[in-house]
């Protein structure tokens, strides 16, 4: 049974959750979580989609996939989720994580467990998030009204990063890349190993 990291479950209403980030600087007893449940079928898709993937499933925190990875309209997954309001901050203790659907860990017994394997606090977890901000603000800054695929999206919408936030995006995307470059290189020599080169002797070179 395929495992599936960041998905989880609110513990008094059963409700889906997907875990953007499983702690928050400073408070280490709380996560981010968004239900997927409440957004339209594009975004819904899309999102799920990205989880799914090889990239959504290596990365430490699903929040630092979003912060690469685009909607279909050109929005960026993570900031269109934080200023629409769709993060909400909930006790670790109140999630419970399912990675199939017969098993489940509470998020807080979770956090600990990762902790202890980093040999550091659950409140030093945050320090191995990379690419993503350092801090979000879950409550709404400013509306934003989803939008189809095929609806135009103007430069003020998307332009919401700052040049230092931009250079970590591509750091990160070309770590990402890199990775996956070589796990597909590894598959490939798998399917069909590369020959050798045989060198030629110095006689038969000369011949």
């Amino acid at each position: 049974m395929k495992t599936m990291k960041h998905i989880g479950r609110i513990k008094n209403t059963g409700d889906k959750v997907v875990v953007v980030f499983r702690t928050i600087p400073g408070e280490s007893n709380q996560a981010l979580v968004l239900q997927p449940a409440t957004l339209p079928d594009a975004y819904h898709d899309s999102l799920m989609s990205v989880l799914e993937s090889d990239q959504g499933q290596d990365s430490y925190e699903f929040g630092e996939i979003m912060f690469i990875r685009n909607f279909p309209d050109g929005r960026p997954m993570l900031t269109t989720m934080e200023k629409s309001g769709r993060l909400q901050k909930l006790p670790t203790d109140k999630i419970v994580m399912t990675p199939t659907p017969s098993s489940e860990i509470p998020l807080d017994q979770l956090n600990l467990a990762i902790a202890q394997q980093k040999n550091c606090t659950v409140d030093d977890l945050c320090t191995f998030v990379s690419g993503g901000p350092k801090t979000l603000d879950s409550t709404p800054s400013t509306p934003v009204d989803f939008i189809t695929e095929n609806s135009p999206v103007s430069s003020t919408e998307t332009n919401v990063l700052t040049d230092k936030d931009l250079a970590r995006s591509y750091r990160s995307q070309a770590d990402a890349m890199y990775k996956e470059a070589a796990r597909l290189r590894k598959q490939a020599d798998e399917l069909d190993p590369p020959q050798k080169k045989v060198l030629k002797s110095k006689e038969t070179a000369d011949a």
